[in-house]
């Protein structure tokens, strides 16, 4: 499951439709800023509270130590960031292009005493106002997938990490364990829109992450992408029998 190419450099996909390349982002925000006061609880009807158990072993691999920095890519309402804080990260900046999704993100760290260990940032993950070499860790969860350029998103990983410094992408992948499909594919494209509708009022943008996850590049081709951004020793591990899976690369 590799993405699908545009039909030229000026389209690109918004899950199975080709749109302009300068409006797919700002469709994204609209499905963001529509899902964000239900976006948690969507999350656990989404993936039956797997996700809880994913950005566990996400936060374990990261494995952000109280010296270093980690930069928190497409952070949304906080999952990430609030896990590694809490596992030791000494600092971390919570970065997202969504304004709703940060105001979340905000609350929640009030809520859980989070705010003076915690930076918040509005930005374009492909274009980051922060200094070369000027973290030690970054991270992105469920985010890649949604930004129009993801080779610039990656090279700009890279060139945020001090050598040494590690990056890590936790995203929905090819499952690999084939009697898991047809149920897979069933909830996605039966279940989740109707959930969508149902408690966020919303089945359109509920269909959109479905079909995003399936234009997303499977496992390997994330990993060329990566390698070919400038990072190395580019691995991955499959979780839940590759619905999703952990990819990591060093800045050396």
């Amino acid at each position: 499951m590799t993405e699908r190419n545009s039909p030229s450099d000026d389209t690109i996909d918004f899950g199975y439709r080709e749109v302009r390349r300068e409006e797919k982002a700002g469709m994204v925000r609209q499905v963001f800023d529509s899902v964000a006061p239900r976006y948690d609880l969507m999350n656990d009807l989404m993936s039956l509270g797997l996700h809880r158990a994913w950005k566990s072993a996400f936060v374990a691999a990261i494995g952000a130590s109280p010296r270093e920095a980690l930069l928190d890519l497409a952070g949304g309402t906080g999952d990430i960031s609030f896990r590694a804080l809490e596992a030791g990260a000494g600092r971390v900046i919570l970065s997202d292009i969504n304004p709703s999704m940060l105001q979340v993100a905000q609350g929640r760290a009030l809520d859980r005493g989070h705010a003076t260990r915690l930076a918040f940032l509005c930005a374009d993950a492909e274009q980051l106002p922060l200094p070369d070499r000027s973290v030690e860790k970054v991270s992105i969860a469920f985010g890649l997938r949604n930004c129009t350029d993801k080779p610039a998103v990656l090279r700009e990983a890279r060139r945020v990490l001090r050598p040494g410094g590690r990056f890590h992408c936790l995203e929905f992948s090819r499952v690999e364990v084939a009697a898991l499909a047809p149920l897979y594919d069933a909830w996605s494209f039966q279940v989740l829109p109707r959930l969508g509708a149902r408690i966020a009022r919303d089945a359109e943008s509920y269909q959109y992450l479905a079909e995003s996850i399936r234009m997303f590049p499977d496992q390997e081709s994330l990993a060329a992408m990566m390698r070919e951004a400038g990072l190395e020793r580019v691995a991955h591990r499959n979780l839940s029998g590759g619905i999703v899976a952990i990819h990591t690369g060093w800045r050396l």
